[in-house]
């Protein structure tokens, strides 16, 4: 996708300087941009890059005084890097919400609800009553647990596993090879010094805009919820 200095500055709310025709259609850093690509200054000591990129529009702080003239066109912003996050957190929109249809082969059980606007890939397992809300993106090789509640525009990268009975609220992102609902791994220490297991019947909920990075487990209660709130950001 391609788009114009005008139609950036829109999104992140910056002033132009230059012309706001430039195209870009990739970002770059601000030290090896090419051309048609899209760069950002935040740190002040890769300042001297902004005289000599080629990035045809680069983002900088409203306070960065020039020193020489800049090849780019620029958008002037109250902070750079939290501007550029944003533009890139809007474009991972875009290309997620052209992803729709299910893809074969899957298994998704006949008891199961699935919402409006999704995209289910290849490989993706989904069982009895799981209940997915709209435009929820489910990439290959996932598998969803029995009874597991899944809210609208959830995003579940390749390989995630949901054990069954968890429940997800709105807009969760779940990435690659994460595991909710994993076994608590309990056990109750016996008089012969052996470990009884305790089973872990509880569940995982975790509550609207919670973000868990790739390659995580969260085990599930013993009895009761491992609850992960409202806006939390996991790396584990």
């Amino acid at each position: 996708m391609t788009f114009s200095a005008s139609q950036i500055a829109l999104i992140i709310k910056g002033k132009l300087e230059g012309n706001p025709e430039a195209q870009v259609d990739s970002f770059g850093k601000i030290e090896e941009a090419r051309e048609m690509q899209l760069a950002f200054l935040a740190n002040p000591k890769y300042e001297e890059y902004l005289y000599t990129t080629n990035a045809s529009v680069i983002i900088i702080n409203e306070s960065q005084k020039l020193r020489q003239p800049v090849k780019g066109t620029l958008i002037r912003v109250t902070d750079a890097y939290s501007a550029f996050a944003t533009l890139l957190t809007k474009y991972q929109e875009m290309m997620t919400q052209q992803l729709t249809g299910i893809q074969q082969p899957t298994y998704i059980a006949d008891t199961a609800v699935l919402g409006r606007h999704i995209y289910v890939g290849a490989f993706v397992y989904i069982g009895e009553h799981a209940v997915i809300g709209d435009n929820v993106k489910i990439f290959p090789n996932t598998y969803i647990g029995d009874k597991v509640k899944i809210g609208d525009g959830t995003i579940l990268h390749p390989g995630v596993k949901i054990y069954h009975d968890c429940i997800l609220g709105k807009d969760v992102t779940i990435h690659a090879g994460t595991v909710i609902g994993s076994d608590g791994f309990g056990f109750a220490p016996q008089p012969d010094g052996s470990f009884q297991k305790v089973p872990q019947i509880g569940n995982v909920v975790l509550e609207d805009h919670v973000e868990i990075g790739a390659n995580a487990a969260i085990d599930r209660a013993t009895i009761g919820s491992t609850i992960i709130r409202s806006g939390a950001k996991l790396e584990i």
